[in-house]
């Protein structure tokens, strides 16, 4: 039986690391109140066994677990859904407009993916895509709430890194699920001023104005806990987000100026690792350059990706 790696906070919410890429990277959260359970994300097709024994580890029936909230159908967060939902008799998944018919029939998704990784580096980190079938499917609309247990969620549309983007207020106990819209926040780079975050652009629907206005919602509930994907709980959100509007304007200063350079994609890269380098240093990290690549290499990648795609919508008006 395979052994999952469970943080458990207080309010029947706990993280299962979901095995990606390396330990520490992302979460999947399990939510239980009164007998009944929910997910937020997945993780990948291969992190399912881990969440199963997760759920055995914490004394949860499967049967008991009545939805499967999806913050985005990014491989990542939801990979995994059509796989854990065959394993789990009662459950619902709960995803944006946008995002369910890509998870229905998730053809385009994989082309996506394999174009973005190669095909070997799909297969190996993401494996095999089941579908979700419609019967088992809700789709929010915005500030949509849903009960379960004795707790109610409420559903906000949170463009900006993806347009299927939502995150998942918990209204009992002033926590919300963020996905990706409040960015990463690894554990690794935690200091005595607290969690080092940083914004994530991603491939290809990144638009700065939305993300920054999605984060001010976000904000407005005045939550005590964000718990993100990448890596689970923070506290201190007043500062993480100014923090995170802060380096959102300066990814879009350095794409603008590195615009119509020969190597564009190359001048943003310098330039945003300039900026988390400084910024990590400022924050009392002490990163050597290769453990900086290490934690947050292929994040600089993935946003190098989705600031190009940003230029060039904005460039064809």
């Amino acid at each position: 039986m395979l052994q999952p790696t469970i943080t458990r906070y207080a309010d029947g919410i706990s993280a299962v690391d979901a095995e990606y890429v390396r330990p520490g990277m992302a979460a999947a959260h399990i939510i239980e109140h009164n007998g009944h359970a929910a997910f937020v994300d997945t993780g990948t097709t291969h992190s399912v066994p881990y969440l199963l024994s997760a759920l055995d580890e914490l004394g949860i029936e499967r049967s008991a677990v009545d939805y499967i909230f999806l913050t985005h159908v990014h491989l990542d967060h939801a990979g995994g859904a059509g796989a854990l939902l065959r394993a789990l008799p009662n459950a619902r998944a709960v995803l944006h407009p946008r995002g369910a018919p890509h998870l229905i029939d998730p053809t385009k998704l994989i082309a996506s993916a394999i174009h973005v990784y190669g095909a070997d580096t799909y297969r190996r980190l993401y494996g095999e895509l089941v579908p979700l079938p419609k019967e088992r499917i809700i789709i929010t609309t915005d500030l949509q709430r849903i009960s379960f247990g004795a707790c109610e969620f409420e559903f906000v549309h949170t463009p900006g890194h993806a347009l299927h983007h939502q995150a998942i207020v918990d209204l009992a106990h002033a926590g919300i699920f963020t996905g990706d819209t409040f960015g990463l926040s690894y554990r690794d780079l935690d200091t005595a001023r607290g969690a080092f975050i940083v914004p994530t652009t991603t491939p290809t629907q990144f638009d700065p104005d939305q993300l920054v206005h999605s984060i001010d919602r976000l904000m407005a509930y005045d939550p005590r806990y964000l718990y993100l994907m990448h890596y689970s709980r923070v506290r201190d959100v007043p500062r993480l987000g100014f923090e995170l509007k802060y380096q959102i304007r300066e990814f879009v200063r350095i794409a603008l100026e590195s615009a119509h350079e020969p190597e564009r994609a190359t001048a943003i890269a310098t330039g945003m690792r300039e900026l988390w380098r400084d910024l990590a240093h400022a924050h009392g990290c002490d990163l050597t350059d290769e453990r900086f690549e290490e934690i947050l290499g292929k994040d600089v990648e993935l946003n190098v990706q989705g600031l190009i795609a940003w230029l060039e919508r904005r460039k064809a008006g």
